[in-house]
C-alpha cells in the first residue's frame, strides 16, 4: 500500500447521476430560499462529488467538492465534514498526478481531523501516509519521513503493531530510506513489514512476498548476495503458489532476480530461473 484511495461517501448502488442531479437541484432551490438549508445543499453537493468521482467524470467531480468545501465554511459544517470533503478533492488530485493541488488538502484536511471533537487520529494518519508519498516522489524526504513515522506512531497506537496498514507504513518507510540511499535502514523497515505481514497474513501471502523481494534489494545493496537469493527465492515461491492472481509480480520479481544474477555472472542460475518461469507461465 503506497496510498489510499477516499471518498467521503460513496453512493448506494440504486443511486445514478441523473436522480442524484435533480435532489442537488432541489437542495439548491432550497439554499437560496433559506440559507439555513446550506447544510442539506453540502450533503447533495457531497454525494454528488461522490457519485462523479466513482464514475470517473474528475473534472466534474472537483466543481462540486470545491463547491461542497465553500458552502461548507459558510454554513459553518461540522469540521469533520470538511475535513472529508478537503481529503476527498486531494484524494482526486493525489491519483491525477496532480501532486501540487493535493499538498495543501492534505494538511489542511489532517489539520481538521485532528481537532475535531474528539480528534480522528486515525483518518490523519492515513492522509499522512499518502502526503509522505507525494513528498517522496517531489524528493523532499525529510518531509516524508516525518509523515510516515507519525502516521506510523499513529496507527501503532490505535490498532497495535500486529497490523496490515502498520506493516504497511513500515514498508513505504523502506521504501523511502532505499530511495535516498540507506539500505540498513530500508532493511531494517522491511524486517519489521516482513514480521508483522507474516503475523497477519501467513508467511506465504503475497504480502509476505513483496516484503521478501523488497529485501532482497536492500541486501543486494548491503552485499549480502546469500541474503539476496533467500529472499527473492522465498518471493518467488510464494507468487508462484498465487500465479492465479499475481502472475505479473512473479514474472516481474523474477525479472528482476535474473538481473541481478546475470550481474554476478550467474548466468546458469539466471537460466534455471528463467527456466522456471517459463514452465510456470507456460511460455
Amino acid at each position: 500500500m503506497n496510498r489510499i484511495r477516499l471518498l467521503s461517501r460513496m453512493p448506494s448502488s440504486n443511486d445514478d447521476i441523473h436522480a442524484t442531479a435533480e435532489r442537488l437541484s432541489d437542495a439548491r432551490l432550497a439554499a437560496e430560499d433559506d440559507p439555513d438549508q446550506r447544510s442539506q445543499l453540502v450533503d447533495a453537493l457531497e454525494v454528488f462529488a461522490d457519485l462523479q468521482h466513482q464514475e470517473g467524470d474528475f473534472d466534474k467531480a472537483e466543481s462540486s467538492y470545491r463547491e461542497a468545501i465553500e458552502t461548507a465554511v459558510l454554513s459553518d459544517a461540522s469540521l469533520h465534514q470538511l475535513a472529508r470533503l478537503r481529503s476527498s478533492l486531494a484524494t482526486l488530485y493525489d491519483f491525477n498526478q496532480r501532486e501540487e493541488q493535493a499538498v495543501p488538502l492534505y494538511e489542511q484536511a489532517i489539520e481538521d481531523y485532528e481537532h475535531t471533537d474528539p480528534p480522528c487520529a486515525a483518518e490523519a494518519a492515513q492522509l499522512r501516509n499518502n502526503l509522505a508519498w507525494i513528498y517522496k516522489q517531489i524528493k523532499r524526504n525529510a518531509l516524508a519521513e516525518q509523515h510516515y513515522l507519525m502516521a506510523l506512531e499513529t496507527l501503532e497506537k490505535i490498532h497495535g503493531r500486529n497490523d496490515e496498514r502498520v506493516a504497511a507504513v513500515y514498508n513505504n518507510l523502506g521504501s523511502l530510506y532505499y530511495t535516498a540511499g540507506f539500505p540498513e535502514q530500508a532493511k531494517d523497515m522491511h524486517v519489521e513489514a516482513l514480521e508483522i505481514r507474516t503475523k497477519v497474513f501467513g508467511p506465504d501471502h503475497p504480502e509476505a512476498a513483496q516484503s521478501h523481494s523488497n529485501l532482497a534489494v536492500a541486501c543486494y545493496d548491503l552485499e549480502d548476495l546469500e541474503g539476496m537469493k533467500q529472499h527473492y527465492e522465498k518471493s518467488l515461491d510464494i507468487l508462484e503458489a498465487h500465479l492465479h492472481t499475481h502472475a505479473q509480480s512473479f514474472e516481474d520479481n523474477a525479472a528482476d532476480y535474473i538481473a541481478v544474477l546475470e550481474s554476478l555472472d550467474e548466468s546458469r542460475k539466471a537460466q534455471a530461473v528463467q527456466k522456471r518461469v517459463d514452465k510456470a507461465l507456460k511460455k
